[in-house]
């Protein structure tokens, strides 16, 4: 059962990404990448590992899709101005696309595991309560430095993206 869902799971993120590589609209291609993104924290709960899988669908699914969609309507991207580029670029990017992938597929078969054997111990480190007890108990201080570090730069960018009201 589990390998029928981790199937689906696979062709659901490689068929959202495809689809975000390749849709003209780039709203559509950032609701792509949220399906893509929320197939992925799939497969991080099919191995088990629920606090990765809550942390991306928080962290990328709602936060970066948030901020890259606010750009993209900023931006106000119109596709009727976009110009098309021509046949040999697109084959240069196909050809150089290609290669990489030839490259990153032969690494990956002739390097071996980096784990040979697994020993379960029987602690669960990937528990969300192991986790929250390091967090904040040892980590509370960076804890506490990222989250002011991070509402900062979210004033910072509302601060800068803000119109000036005076007109001359």
């Amino acid at each position: 059962m589990i390998e029928i869902i981790f199937y689906i799971l696979s062709a659901l993120t490689l068929g959202s990404a495809f689809m975000t590589v390749l849709s003209k609209n780039p709203i559509h291609s950032a609701i792509w990448l949220v399906v893509s993104f929320f197939s992925i924290a799939g497969h991080y709960a099919l191995f088990n590992s629920q606090f990765l899988a809550m942390v991306h669908i928080i962290v990328y699914s709602g936060a970066i899709m948030i901020l890259m969609l606010f750009t993209i309507m900023l931006m106000n991207l119109n596709i009727s101005k976009e110009i098309s580029k021509p046949f040999f670029t697109k084959l240069i990017a196909v050809v150089c696309f290609c290669l990489i992938g030839l490259v990153l597929v032969s690494a990956l078969i002739q390097n071996a595991p980096a784990v040979e054997s697994y020993v379960a111990t029987g602690k669960d480190y990937q528990s969300i309560e192991v986790l929250g007890k390091i967090l904040l108990n040892e980590f509370v201080v960076p804890f506490e430095m990222a989250a002011v570090l991070l509402l900062m730069a979210m004033i910072g960018a509302v601060l800068i993206s803000k119109k000036d009201k005076t007109t001359a």
